[in-house]
């Protein structure tokens, strides 16, 4: 089993950050982790005949027929036209089933946007609104806006609810148990939401969630080393370790965002003084920009942006400092974790030619030895990655290996909805 886990691995470098626990796997375990390998051949491969999958897993032909039947009797996939073939018998070739989808939601402290996303990552219908400081009005207007997106796909079939949040997610208890800038620590958001809404809801932090993106939807082939850095209102941090997303206890690894590098600095909404979101995160750069132009107007990061694409002469002095400190504290995550990769994503991205090339200098210059900074790269798409992100949680979750490491036959609820 593990070589033929292995020889998948080196042939198109699996993204499913489960896998890697194949060596404790236990014979249902392992029959789901076959699942996984086969689903995540056809996702990236559709459309694909039974024979290709069976030629590209390593797994026998009768082991890749049984799965294929679960996998459409579950509706995760869908046969297509006959692949043509000079002679012989013309297989059908195999896609995800695009009639499947999954209700996403990006919670930001100020908005929320709410989204229906197919398994190819795509897009069908997406809608913003403000989200209220109070945790159950504000969810509440979350889960209307979430019920007249089913309403407006009846034909669609929803396997579940992902929400990224700006805060940590305990992976037991799936509360909210840290959230400097989302004042909802105390209430049930998932509790909330399956109270109104037949579908599971599966809960993590946006970093968390957008490196879920890019390992389902993204460029990570063979990456099993990597940072994903997320800059907004905060700045949050995803470790994948050894193709393992690291969580640690109450799933708090990774705040790196509130690391103090000036003790005497400004309070941070965590309570410490100097934290790194301080000067590296979106809100600093706005502060940054009021201090060299007290008498502007407010800005938002968008207009500020814009500013300095327009020659802003302050605007861009107040962006290139938010990136010399985000180079700082990258500094700080490369001497502990040393990533092959750093992934980075959010507002400062979509000015990456302007102001990355000021990131990468200050990790190159502060780097402990030389020539062995990690590659930098912003994710394929910084407006969506966090509700692809939150997407991406549903596919993990409800899919062969995680579901059987995670929950036995009785603790599993119905989670598929004709809307």
């Amino acid at each position: 089993m593990k070589t033929q886990i292995d020889r998948a691995q080196r042939r198109q470098g699996i993204r499913r950050i489960d896998l890697a626990y194949v060596e404790l796997a236990s014979s249902e375990i392992a029959r789901d982790i076959n699942r996984d390998v086969v689903l995540e051949l056809i996702r990236t491969k559709q459309p694909i005949a039974r024979a290709d999958l069976s030629r590209w897993s390593g797994l026998q032909p009768s082991t890749v027929s049984l799965i294929v039947e679960q996998l459409l009797e579950e509706k995760w996939i869908v046969e297509g036209a006959a692949a043509r073939r000079p002679r012989g018998r013309r297989p059908t070739l195999l896609s995800l089933n695009g009639d499947m989808v999954i209700l996403a939601a990006d919670i930001r402290p100020d908005q929320a946007v709410i989204a229906v996303v197919d398994l190819n990552g795509r897009f069908l219908s997406r809608e913003t609104l403000p989200l209220l400081t109070d945790p159950e009005r504000g969810v509440s207007n979350v889960i209307d806006c979430m019920e007249k997106m089913l309403a407006r796909h009846p034909e669609r079939s929803f396997e579940g609810i992902g929400l990224s949040l700006p805060g940590r997610v305990d992976p037991v208890t799936q509360r909210l148990i840290m959230a400097p800038n989302l004042k909802w620590g105390d209430y049930d958001i998932k509790k909330a939401i399956e109270q109104r809404i037949s579908l599971q809801v599966e809960m993590d932090n946006a970093a968390n969630a957008c490196l879920l993106s890019e390992l389902w939807f993204g460029r990570m082939d063979g990456i099993r080393n990597a940072v994903l850095i997320t800059i907004s209102e905060g700045v949050g941090a995803a470790i994948l370790a050894n193709g393992q997303l690291v969580t640690g206890k109450s799933g708090l690894a990774g705040e790196f965002g509130h690391i103090p590098i000036n003790p005497s600095g400004l309070r941070c909404g965590c309570g410490r003084n100097g934290c790194w979101e301080m000067y590296a995160s979106s809100r600093a750069a706005l502060r940054f920009y009021a201090e060299l132009s007290p008498k502007s107007e407010p800005l938002t990061i968008r207009e500020l942006l814009n500013r300095a694409e327009d020659g802003d002469r302050k605007a861009v002095e107040a962006l290139s400092r938010q990136a010399m400190f985000l180079g700082q504290g990258l500094t700080l995550i490369t001497t502990a974790l040393s990533p092959e990769l750093i992934l980075l994503t959010g507002d400062l991205t979509i000015s990456w030619p302007k102001f990355g090339p000021i990131v990468e200098a200050e990790l190159n210059s502060r780097t402990l030895a030389p020539g062995v900074a990690p590659r930098l790269m912003v994710t394929t798409d910084a407006e969506l990655a966090r509700l692809r992100g939150a997407a991406a949680l549903v596919l993990q979750r409800h899919s062969g290996y995680h579901r059987a490491a995670n929950a036995t036959a009785s603790e599993k609820p119905s989670r598929k909805r004709k809307a």
